[in-house]
């Protein structure tokens, strides 16, 4: 076997978000039913397959389509998609912004590869710094995005009890440590894997942090305001000049696409842009001219409040019934509260075995979960609750996912009973 440098092991080695994928590719091909409750994958929304359906009837025109495939755009973006998103944001928040604000990536995992990296690692004085995550559980393709080991800091959260089986939650400031090792600060909103909504006063205390520290607030808005809007809670989104905000289609409906936005300060937005040219010359046209005419006539915003929000709030509740339906009250069992994204996060108190093993066992009965110990990354302190947890996603077919909640109550139930 050829020698491989540090880079290719680190970044070629198994890991939490390649098993996740291999796993979403592998189930795909088995025969039988198959029950995915473990993926990022958005639901098939009929109403929104047929928008992108016209929408790619619109660019069928020969020569339209012509521009579309056999053309490079800047490494920023598609000059068109720039002017437009920036007017959205200006409109939609009042954001003082330009398309020299806005960049434009293949999906937002690329880009947080690009940021985790800009503000990691080794610096050009000497020092080393890391990307704090104030509150873990988080986002699972994170974990391995940085090319140096050691990189990542995190923080266990404060728990709210909410319920006889729920809780929430909450960043712990008070063991909150910022010091000239921290390069950025990092959340989703809401929050992958959890469901969380960090709290206004939450983010306007870590923007603060970020300020007074001379350092970036990167915030994942994969699923948040104001596309795809999957938050069942008002929030305010705030623009500064210390804050990088992630944007997606994704969870629109159109992951293949690839499609990421960036809008951030113009130093940033330049870096972000040279960077692009190195590694991808230019991002992929298609989902930049598809969107192109939501952004401009603010329909992303009425997609998104009209029958994505809805969609996934009524799935929401259909899942917590399900889980309250097949799961015995006496068990040991809470669920964070459900406030935004497509996910539900269990916690089993005292599990008989770890949730590696759990994930075993339901895969062997054709049912994918995430175990959430692939969650914490960068979390130095021992919590049995790394051990304890799942993911499971409710963007399943409602048939699928009370079979597969189901299936789930069953092999929890037997666990804890001795069975």
């Amino acid at each position: 076997m050829f020698q491989i440098s540090s880079f290719g092991k680190k970044i070629g080695k198994v890991t939490g978000i390649g098993e996740l994928m291999n796993d979403i590719g592998d189930a795909m091909q088995k025969p039988g039913e198959v029950i995915l409750m473990g993926g990022g994958n958005p639901a098939k929304i009929q109403e929104m397959q047929e928008v992108f359906h016209s929408l790619l009837n619109e660019v069928s025109d020969l020569n339209r389509f012509s521009k579309i495939i056999s053309s490079y755009d800047s490494p920023q973006g598609n000059e068109d998609f720039l002017q437009d998103v920036a007017k959205y944001f200006q409109r939609t928040f009042g954001w003082n912004i330009t398309r020299n604000n806005v960049a434009i990536t293949n999906g937002s995992q690329n880009a947080f590869f690009y940021l985790l990296n800009m503000f990691s690692g080794k610096f050009p004085d000497g020092s080393k710094k890391k990307i704090l995550f104030p509150m873990v559980p988080e986002y699972i393709g994170y974990a391995d995005q940085t090319l140096e080991e050691d990189t990542l800091r995190s923080y266990l959260p404060k728990i709210e009890y909410t319920g006889k089986h729920s809780f929430k939650y909450r960043v712990d400031f008070d063991a909150l440590k910022i010091d000239e090792s921290i390069g950025a600060i990092c959340v989703t909103r809401p929050t992958n894997p959890t469901g969380n909504v960090i709290t206004d006063e939450e983010m306007e205390q870590l923007l603060a942090l970020a300020k007074e520290h001379d350092i970036p607030l990167i915030i994942d808005n994969a699923y948040g305001e104001p596309f795809p809007g999957i938050l069942f809670r008002k929030t305010k989104t705030l623009f500064d000049k210390n804050i990088i905000h992630s944007f997606s289609l994704s969870k629109l409906g159109l992951p293949s696409l690839r499609t990421g936005i960036i809008v951030a300060d113009e130093e940033i937005i330049n870096m972000i842009s040279n960077i692009n040219a190195v590694v991808n010359l230019a991002s992929g046209t298609f989902g930049q001219v598809l969107t192109n005419k939501f952004f401009a006539k603010n329909k992303i915003t009425e997609l998104s409040e009209n029958i994505i929000t809805p969609f996934y709030k009524k799935r929401s509740q259909e899942a917590l019934e399900l889980i309250r339906r097949y799961f015995p009250d006496d068990l040991p069992y809470y669920v964070h509260e459900n406030e935004g994204a497509f996910f539900l996060w269990l916690w089993f108190p005292n599990l008989p075995i770890n949730n590696y093993e759990l994930y075993r066992r339901l895969k062997s009965r054709n049912v994918y979960i995430i175990p959430g110990c692939y969650f914490f990354p960068g979390c130095e302190e021992n919590s049995e609750m790394k051990n304890e947890c799942i993911r499971i996603t409710f963007s399943q077919d409602s048939a699928l996912l009370e079979k597969g909640i189901k299936i789930l109550a069953e092999e929890v139930t037997k666990l804890y009973r001795g069975e």
